[in-house]
């Protein structure tokens, strides 16, 4: 893990096309600016793992079900 210190107004840049900006500190929290191309996803982490954890349980769909599915939608 790479650890930087920064102050308000101050950036750090990934790449060519993401910059991520401190716009203000207030008490415990850090409120980040995040410039990014579209095609890149920006999830805070707790959202990230939940996506994760719904796509893992949805590829865990039995295979007869989706076979029932499948006859159902080809009659």
């Amino acid at each position: 893990m790479l650890i930087l210190g920064r102050k308000k107004n101050e950036a750090i840049k990934i790449n060519d096309d993401i910059e991520i900006v401190v716009l203000g500190i207030e008490g415990d929290q850090v409120k980040l600016g995040i410039e990014a191309p579209k095609s890149v996803d920006i999830h805070r982490k707790e959202i990230y793992v939940e996506i994760q954890n719904e796509n893992s349980q949805a590829s865990q769909t039995p295979v007869h079900l989706l076979d029932l599915l499948n006859e159902n939608f080809s009659e």
